[in-house]
């Protein structure tokens, strides 16, 4: 099905407003929102939402009163994107990301990883989850600070996407990590980049949509759960996830736009856990709470 782009040009300044008010109209749906300088020599910048065809009609309708309401000088342009894999095209050439100790690199800049690094070898693939993205270099960095400051025995990455979180976990801490998503493609690519970067043993990957597989039960509760997913499915999780999570567990958070997390962070604290920082990276955030 054809992912249509619905859009407005306007300044940076401008184009920020928008996208908060985006993110507050459909923040909790599973759309993308984003904002992205088109014109770097005028300045100008584009505030856009994502959306598969048959979603079209209810989103437009949206976008159009809230222009016409607090942005009259602007127009809804609409864009039909073509059928590309984009995961892959956009990370062509992509550099080196360094997240605290972790630096995710893909095959042609092996040599780019000093001796101090732990190297996270991770190529284009159709999973989501490179580290170029700011969630994930957002997790990647809490990652690497609460296995520094905390002991823990073992850890859970929940939509795991390419397996880098997992795979930065044991390459660090050398502790069992069961790495889980809803999307058996995301597991078949996440345990290929598990056996790339030399791992063997410590990780158990299964397809497993929310708590319900036993794969939770048999190797939780969990000192450490990661989940990188959408703030929406993320607060429904909430209760669940608490569940999961050992007496003296911590937990990690992110593909939270900034205007979501306040909203994410009380579905936590209803659900015993208290919020210890919040990293910002690139308009997003990445959450660290405990019991």
């Amino acid at each position: 099905m054809s992912e249509i782009r619905l859009y407005v040009t306007t300044t940076e300044a401008v184009a920020e407003a928008v996208l908060n008010a985006l993110s507050d109209l459909f923040g909790e749906e599973d759309y993308a929102i984003a904002t992205q300088e088109v014109d770097e020599v005028k300045e100008i910048w584009e505030a856009s939402i994502y959306m598969t065809a048959d979603q079209e009609a209810d989103i437009a309708i949206v976008f159009a009163e809230l222009v016409s309401q607090a942005f009259p000088d602007l127009t809804v342009e609409r864009e039909v994107l073509p059928d590309i894999d984009w995961i892959t095209k956009s990370l062509e050439g992509l550099k080196p990301v360094r997240a605290g100790r972790f630096l995710v690199h893909g095959s042609h800049d092996k040599d780019k990883v000093k001796a101090n690094d732990i190297g996270l070898l991770i190529d284009a693939g159709q999973a989501f989850g490179t580290g170029h993205h700011g969630t994930t270099a957002g997790c990647l960095s809490a990652i690497d600070r609460v296995l520094k400051s905390r002991q823990i025995t073992n850890a859970l990455d929940l939509g795991t996407g390419s397996g880098v979180l997992a795979i930065a976990v044991r390459k660090m801490a050398r502790i069992p990590v069961v790495a889980t998503d809803i999307d058996p493609v995301a597991i078949r690519v996440a345990r290929d980049n598990v056996r790339l970067n030399g791992i063997s043993e410590g990780v158990h990957l299964a397809t497993a949509p929310g708590f319900h597989h036993p794969v939770f039960s048999d190797h939780g509760p969990f000192d450490l759960i990661i989940a990188n997913i959408l703030a929406r499915p993320l607060m429904k999780l909430a209760p669940e996830l608490v569940q999961n999570l050992s007496d003296r567990g911590t937990v990690i958070l992110s593909g939270i736009l900034a205007a979501q997390r306040w909203k994410v962070i009380a579905a936590y604290n209803g659900a015993g856990l208290k919020h210890m920082k919040t990293t910002w990276m690139n308009g997003w955030v990445t959450i660290e709470l405990r019991r």
